[in-house]
């Protein structure tokens, strides 16, 4: 008789379970961010920081670039994406046959800083050397002060926000629908860490990263606007007053207008704690104009 009793209660304490009746533990939110490795470490930070007060919800961060991001986005790949450049018009259209709606929030400030090997006797460019050299127009460095060496150029690759940005704003001086290309000699290479690492063993090289991730390993280039402007060096307080010229915003995107888990870590990323967090990763935060 117990038994047949027992057996009643398992048959009903399974039926109440299949029908959701009795209690079950609560799913844990799952947010996907991707894209722009220049903002990949900060976004980690953020996130750390923020499954620490709220560890009901967990955050997954990839890079790739910015471009990757975006694609995710109007694939419904990533709730957020991560980018160091404007999203395109095309991009925009994209997404809109895709449903999507993107939202823009522009997160931190960055000085993209020109770097050298040490050794390099190189200190100042100018906007239009720059343009030179990644153009290849200019080959020896002995054209721009330096010595007589054929100069090594390196590049984030094609994919990157960073890579376009360099396109846009250095190569082609403002005008994002001009001719210039970067060399077919440019070494295209994947990631910002590539970049130092490449120009830190190489007295000949010469590339550009997000202000921070540049080491004491590599050299940084004061750069002029334009010839007979003063010389800059990229820094947090060069970035905040603008008069550093090669400085951006960093952006994430949303496909629509953001709620719940998605809005409180965009809300977190944009508060007091999340722009101290952008200090300490070594770019500059939004508060600070």
């Amino acid at each position: 008789m117990k038994t047949d009793r027992l057996l009643k209660v398992m048959v009903v304490a399974f039926s109440l379970f299949c029908v959701g009746v009795l209690p079950v533990q609560a799913k844990e939110k799952m947010i996907q961010i991707k894209g722009s490795d220049t903002i990949v470490n900060l976004s980690q930070a953020w996130a750390e920081a923020f499954m620490t007060e709220n560890p009901q919800v967990s955050l997954a961060v990839t890079g790739g670039g910015s471009g990757t991001g975006i694609a995710a986005l109007i694939n419904g790949t990533t709730d957020i994406a991560n980018a160091s450049r404007k999203i395109k018009k095309k991009e925009l259209d994209d997404a809109q046959k895709s449903g999507y709606y993107p939202e823009e929030f522009k997160v931190a400030i960055d000085a993209l800083a020109v770097i050298v090997n040490p050794a390099n006797p190189v200190k100042e460019l100018t906007i239009d050397q720059l343009s030179g050299i990644f153009t290849g127009k200019i080959t020896n460095w002995n054209e721009v002060g330096g010595k007589n060496e054929k100069i090594l150029v390196l590049s984030r690759e094609r994919n990157s926000g960073t890579h376009v940005y360099f396109l846009e704003n250095v190569l082609r001086k403002g005008n994002e629908k001009g001719p210039e290309q970067f060399a077919p000699a440019v070494l295209m290479l994947p990631s910002s860490e590539a970049i130092i690492n490449e120009t830190s063993t190489s007295e000949s090289a010469i590339g550009y990263d997000g202000l921070g991730y540049v080491t004491p390993k590599v050299k940084t280039i004061a750069v002029a606007a334009k010839n007979g402007d003063p010389f800059i060096q990229p820094s947090k307080e060069t970035a905040t007053n603008r008069t550093y010229p090669i400085w951006r915003f960093l952006y994430m995107y949303t496909g629509f207008k953001p709620r719940g888990e998605i809005k409180a870590f965009i809300d977190f990323a944009l508060s007091k704690k999340g722009q101290k967090i952008v200090e300490e990763m070594g770019f500059v935060p939004l508060g600070e104009k």
